[in-house]
């Protein structure tokens, strides 16, 4: 059988993930259009291959060797769909890269996505993890998205119920796990500015920047990318994933202990629960800036890992599980990854 798609054997993704770990593919196809996605999933289920989508590489941990065919959806688009006094609405298409998406929704005068500046990666994964920063959530203007169905090669619509967002979390890495790949999302974005700035060191930045001007979302968005170029690695100079862990969720009882024990605990109110700032329990933990082998935490931010140079899928998720083991022997706290692993030991629990 032929498919117009071009399909590479025993291929490097070395140059696709952030980490920068060396990792080859079985199979590799680049898919610009929705007929090559189609075309490389008919592939797959000819080969009886597992898919493992990738767009751009910044929230994965590879394994050395992936029995699979990695799928680089590189799906390109962004459309202003409708405007009036009050919305704008957009689309846009799966490999567009995120931050450049933010930037050109505030050129065309679309806001509400300031606050997620510089978040890395592309819009198709954008909803998977419901991402969020700043006091915003993907979910604030989600609208809808198309997924096409890895067993169909269908595409299907998803409205904001049925993706079942929540913190860090939606359908697709649940109930719908390796069951889609996400090739469109629709947004309403604000067609007059509404700064949220709520979050604490962003306010204080911008109010030391303008004084008692208000500020543009122009000015939102260069706030947001100095604060994180200030605590965050750039993937082109040292290699990471971006956040490696959740904030972890406790009950109120389980606050009161922690208050108790570690009065200066940072926390935030999570509905009835308590969301715990995980950075904060890593580096109480001793653990900020340590290293074994090529891994380690970034010296500014310890919830970032760092691959200094040569490190392997294994060596990240080795020293991964020393982190969560040693903040929960201090606080009695299971941190939970967030970057996807394709390896081996992806169900591991730890």
């Amino acid at each position: 059988m032929n498919f117009p798609v071009k399909i590479c054997d025993n291929y490097s993704l070395v140059e696709r993930n952030t980490l920068g770990l060396p990792s080859t593919a079985r199979y590799y196809a680049e898919a610009n259009t929705v007929a090559e996605l189609q075309s490389a999933l008919a592939f797959a289920r000819e080969k009886q291959l597992p898919v493992i989508p990738l767009g751009g590489g910044s929230n994965v941990v590879l394994g050395d060797f992936l029995d699979a065919l990695v799928v680089h959806v590189n799906l390109k688009g962004k459309t202003v769909l409708s405007r009036d006094q009050d919305c704008v609405r957009v689309r846009a298409e799966a490999g567009e890269n995120w931050h450049e998406f933010v930037l050109w929704s505030l050129d065309n005068q679309a806001y509400g996505l300031e606050n997620l500046s510089l978040i890395p990666g592309n819009v198709g994964a954008a909803p998977i993890q419901n991402i969020g920063a700043y006091g915003v959530e993907l979910t604030d203007s989600f609208v809808s998205l198309e997924a096409m169905n890895l067993e169909s090669g269908q595409v299907e619509y998803f409205d904001r119920q049925s993706c079942r967002f929540g913190y860090r979390d939606s359908v697709f890495k649940r109930e719908k796990r390796d069951q889609y790949i996400i090739v469109a999302v629709t947004l309403d974005l604000d067609a007059t500015l509404k700064p949220n700035l709520g979050y604490g060191q962003l306010g204080d930045l911008l109010a030391k920047r303008m004084g008692d001007q208000a500020p543009s979302a122009v000015d939102i968005s260069r706030a947001v990318c100095d604060i994180r170029r200030e605590k965050l690695p750039d993937p082109s100079e040292v290699g990471n994933a971006g956040s490696f862990f959740k904030n972890p969720e406790v009950s109120p009882s389980e606050m009161d202990r922690l208050k108790q024990e570690y009065p200066n605990i940072v926390a935030y109110p999570l509905g009835q629960n308590w969301k715990l700032a995980a950075g904060w329990l890593i580096d109480q933990a001793g653990l900020k800036g340590e290293r074994e082998g090529c891994v380690g935490t970034y010296q500014k931010q310890a919830l970032v890992l760092v691959n200094h140079g040569g490190a392997t899928g294994r060596d990240v998720l080795s020293f991964s599980r020393q982190v969560q083991q040693k903040v929960n022997e201090k606080f009695g706290v299971q941190l939970e990854r967030e970057p996807r692993l394709y390896m081996d030991d992806d169900e591991i629990p730890l």
